[in-house]
């Protein structure tokens, strides 16, 4: 059987579209802690179905990445760098589930610093994600990138 390459079409597409609703969510959310003026019920308008729905492709996106075939990690990769992909990817699941879960809480102003917490380590762990992916695209060159972005290596 010939090895995976790339990631199934849908997960990369969940991949994709969920960091899209992120960033985007990362950044409503820091626009409405900043401002007290007519737009933060606008924000809030949008912020709150918005985080409901990267809630459902999450769920989604884990039943494909459980039930789907991935491709491996290049063997040129250190073992502590293999440990850190995992560990990376399943903690950006993590705050993926728990980060909309805590701010739908009917306690949420009790959690709301941990919201708040929540959304800076996974703004950090996004910008690791992205320097890992940039770094696997323009200097190693590995194919890793191509897994995701669903492109040929040349």
């Amino acid at each position: 059987m010939k090895p995976v390459t790339h990631f199934h079409p849908a997960l990369r597409l969940l991949h994709w579209l969920m960091a899209a609703a992120i960033l985007a969510m990362l950044f409503i959310g820091v626009a409405m802690v900043a401002t007290v003026s007519s737009l933060h019920s606008l924000l809030v308008a949008i912020h709150k179905p918005l985080g409901l729905m990267i809630l459902v492709l999450v769920v989604v996106r884990l039943g494909l990445r459980f039930s789907t075939a991935t491709p491996p990690l290049p063997e040129s990769l250190p073992a502590w760098q293999r440990v850190a992909a995992q560990a990376s990817h399943w903690a950006l699941y993590a705050m993926m589930l728990a980060q909309p879960l805590i701010g739908w809480a009917v306690l949420y102003a009790i959690l709301r610093p941990l919201h708040s917490l929540v959304a800076l380590v996974l703004f950090a762990t996004v910008m690791l994600h992205l320097a890992a992916a940039l770094r696997h695209a323009l200097v190693l060159r590995d194919g890793v990138f191509e897994s995701m972005s669903g492109t040929r290596r040349r």
